[in-house]
């Protein structure tokens, strides 16, 4: 049985230290839905700006390119383990820009993954172009497919008309970057802001889903699961984010600062809508506890 580094009162939300490439084999539970931002192997020693400042675009040591190959090998592997933790009509979700998204998007069809969309994050508050040399950068990709091409996924496509004025959702999101009140526990140099994982947790979990996020860093992905009444596993061998997490956790089991993060959201018309949608939409109709009983005797040994 692995050992949480942190597991919460209301058993929502888990946090697991290490390696994901060592411990996504030692147990054999299964997930309704993956979110995951992996490295992006953009560290390249460049600038830019940041707070009206000039910064170094360096995230990490885990973030510096090492080649081609190695992005590819890198993305097959995690990957295929994250598949195999996947229900069969479970969706994976997964961020990226044009230094990593090419290569997810050829390893997920070499697994026999189906993309569903790639959807085009459009932020509106990008920060300036540094060298005016090309166009400013104001998007991210984040690639969503589903385990299985001929078995089902689950899409709350009514919801996502609703909060889009009653129009079809596109595959084009206008969503603000991370916000500071995001911040008040710390900060991760890759942090998402909760109103886009929001979305994509309502657009294709039921509550009471378990969500997996094997490169969670603060935890956005948990915190939102949270939110929306969803459950959680994240994976991180950074114990300062992993700290970070269990802060962000701890901060929302207040009730007030609970219910002030879900006005908050962005992405709705107003601030009632939430809540309401959570009052309706479906819900798992059984429940599971997280178990992380190790699969392998040698493992055990």
């Amino acid at each position: 049985m692995l050992k949480p580094y942190f597991k919460s009162k209301d058993k929502a939300f888990t946090l697991l230290q290490g390696d994901v490439f060592e411990l996504l084999p030692q147990f054999d539970f299964k997930f309704d839905m993956v979110f995951a931002d992996p490295p992006y192997f953009l560290s390249n020693d460049g600038l830019t700006i940041k707070n009206g400042k000039i910064t170094s675009v360096n995230k990490g040591k885990w973030d510096k390119s090492k080649g081609f190959e190695y992005i590819n090998d890198f993305n097959r592997k995690w990957l295929k383990l994250v598949r195999d933790k996947m229900k069969e009509d479970a969706t994976i979700w997964i961020s990226g820009t044009m230094h990593n998204i090419f290569s997810i998007g050829q390893i997920l069809t070499e697994l026999d993954f189906k993309i569903l969309n790639i959807v085009t994050w459009q932020k509106t508050n990008p920060p300036p172009n540094f060298s005016c040399r090309y166009f400013t950068h104001s998007t991210e990709q984040i690639i969503w497919a589903r385990k299985n091409a001929k078995v089902p996924h689950y899409f709350n496509y009514e919801l996502m008309k609703e909060i889009n004025d009653n129009k079809q959702m596109k595959d084009v999101w206008a969503l603000p970057a991370i916000s500071k009140w995001e911040k008040s526990c710390g900060k991760h140099p890759t942090q998402k802001p909760l109103s886009v994982l929001t979305r994509i947790i309502l657009a294709s979990t039921k509550q009471g889903a378990w969500i997996l996020d094997p490169f969670t860093g603060s935890s956005t992905t948990g915190i939102a699961a949270n939110l929306l009444n969803r459950r959680f596993l994240g994976i991180d061998i950074e114990e300062e984010y992993l700290e970070i997490s269990l802060r962000r956790k701890l901060e929302i089991e207040n009730e007030r600062i609970f219910h002030k993060y879900r006005t908050k959201l962005h992405g709705f018309k107003e601030t009632k809508q939430l809540e309401l949608n959570l009052l309706s939409e479906p819900k798992i109709e059984y429940e599971r506890e997280l178990d992380l009983s190790s699969v392998s005797e040698t493992i055990n040994k």
